[in-house]
């Protein structure tokens, strides 16, 4: 089987890299599995230097890796930047902050002493997507490695180059080499890694149905699991909202990496009185986006990453305006067989079209309208997913009541959903469970350990004859 790193703008194959064997896999597992031993007993001072070399590689390559990233999947160089850029602040976060979120947590029981130790579990195996291909690793690989534990990376099979990357970002910085370590393998080991006693945890970011088969087998073998989903955040528009700032933020969510984004914003649900503006500006802002060549500094969106992606989201579009939405911004594909994906807009999205209950993974809009407040609640937890959404009103506190109310992982008030390092990201419902980055993320792969100290045993008194 070979593994094919894909030009999406040119159509060209890059490189080709022969995917590892069952024979290798195991016997880079079987490494990963004794360095776990060693490694859980570095210091966090040890561990803290290592991470902090690993944010200025970062830093220093981030030219070099945003091409990559522009080769591989099509992310525009800025953009690539910025991932890395990322990328480097996590890493300086945990190796920062580990030590402290890892730190003996005392309890008040009858006990001498009482508390919760946090211990390292081993090797845990990361199933990563291709859209964000270096930060989805390192925002489980910082905590993960300060932790104690170690990492195997199953990364998607599109970004070869990317993945190698990130273990030379790792072994270079000087971790031991088998602590972080990239498999270059198909979905079909994927099952007899989870299988093997020697991997204790995994960590999934992608599809619904991906989560799904990983989470059976993991759970077959009784194995601990943080899954992020898919995503169609809703962007609820009140009718007090600032109209311009929504309708332009608007536009900069839904194109987040060519709305190839698990939180980009796709259901903009908007109160009936001002849809017909927000419309209008939402198209003004979509237009003045810029597309090219990836490489290119002036480029705003490239094309999606694989021409049977950029296939597979008109066929959504298509059925669901057969189904009754209406177009209100027309792009998409120029034919079929091609990446380049131009923004588009539908409106009239009603229950029974795909637009409605399905993840539209690149630049569709999709406008709801709402009767009121109460009704573009109702909207937006009319979804089976539940990562992201945001709420827009002039009122604060409006808000905030607001995304109290809605089924989600998060909610930003009067702002873009992102993520950050400091706080806790993940979903409900079908968007996965567990968190990552925050306290939260690191504590996801350890044994959360009650330790009991009872008081001095009594000392036997001599039986006097």
């Amino acid at each position: 089987m070979a593994i094919e790193s894909f030009n999406p703008y040119t159509g060209k194959v890059l490189r080709r890299f022969r995917a590892f064997s069952w024979v290798k896999t195991e016997r880079i597992l079987g490494q990963a599995h004794r360095a776990a031993a060693t490694w859980r007993e570095s210091s966090f001072v040890e561990r803290r230097r290592l991470m902090h070399r690993a944010a200025e590689l970062l830093r220093a390559r981030q030219d070099e890796l945003a091409r990559l990233m522009a080769l591989e999947m099509g992310k525009p160089v800025a953009d690539g930047r910025a991932e890395i850029q990322k990328c480097a602040l996590t890493c300086d976060y945990y190796a920062d902050h580990a030590e402290e979120f890892l730190r003996d947590e005392d309890i008040k029981t009858e006990a001498r002493r009482s508390f919760i130790a946090y211990e390292p579990l081993g090797v845990v195996l990361a199933i990563m997507p291709w859209n964000f291909p270096f930060w989805q690793v390192i925002r489980f690989a910082a905590p993960a490695l300060m932790a104690g534990n170690v990492g195997l990376l199953k990364h998607a099979s599109n970004v070869p180059q990317c993945a190698l990357a990130l273990e030379s970002i790792f072994h270079d910085a000087g971790f031991p080499p088998a602590t972080f370590r990239t498999l270059l393998i198909g979905s079909d080991l994927v099952e007899k890694l989870l299988q093997d006693d020697r991997v204790k945890a995994a960590t999934l970011t992608g599809s619904e149905e991906a989560g799904s088969k990983v989470a059976a087998t993991a759970g077959a073998q009784i194995k601990k699991t943080v899954l992020e989903l898919g995503g169609s955040d809703a962007f609820v528009v009140l009718a007090d909202a600032d109209l311009e700032l929504a309708a332009k933020t608007a536009a900069q969510a839904r194109m987040v990496n060519s709305g190839q984004s698990c939180i980009a914003a796709k259901r903009f649900i908007v109160d009936k009185s001002i849809v017909k503006p927000f419309i209008s500006q939402l198209k003004t802002h979509l237009l003045a986006l810029r597309t090219g060549d990836p490489l290119d500094e002036a480029t705003q969106y490239g094309p999606l990453a694989r021409p049977d992606l950029a296939d597979e989201l008109t066929k959504q579009v298509q059925d669901s305006v057969q189904a009754g939405a209406r177009v209100e911004l027309f792009g998409g594909q120029a034919k079929p067989g091609t990446a380049l994906f131009r923004p588009m807009i539908l409106a009239n999205v009603k229950p029974g079209q795909p637009a409605y209950y399905e993840e539209l993974f690149g630049p569709v809009a999709i406008i709801m309208e709402a009767r009121d407040e109460a009704d573009a609640v109702r909207l937006a937890n009319d979804s089976r997913f539940g990562l992201g959404g945001s709420v827009w009103t002039r009122d604060a506190k409006r808000g905030e009541a607001v995304a109290r109310r809605i089924e989600s992982g998060a909610v930003f008030v009067n702002a873009m959903v992102k993520s950050s390092p400091e706080m806790p990201f993940g979903g409900v419902k079908k968007s996965g469970y567990g968190r990552e980055l925050s306290y939260l993320g690191i504590r996801e792969f350890v044994n959360q350990k009650s330790i009991w100290v009872a008081g001095e045993a009594p000392v036997a008194k001599k039986k006097v004859e």
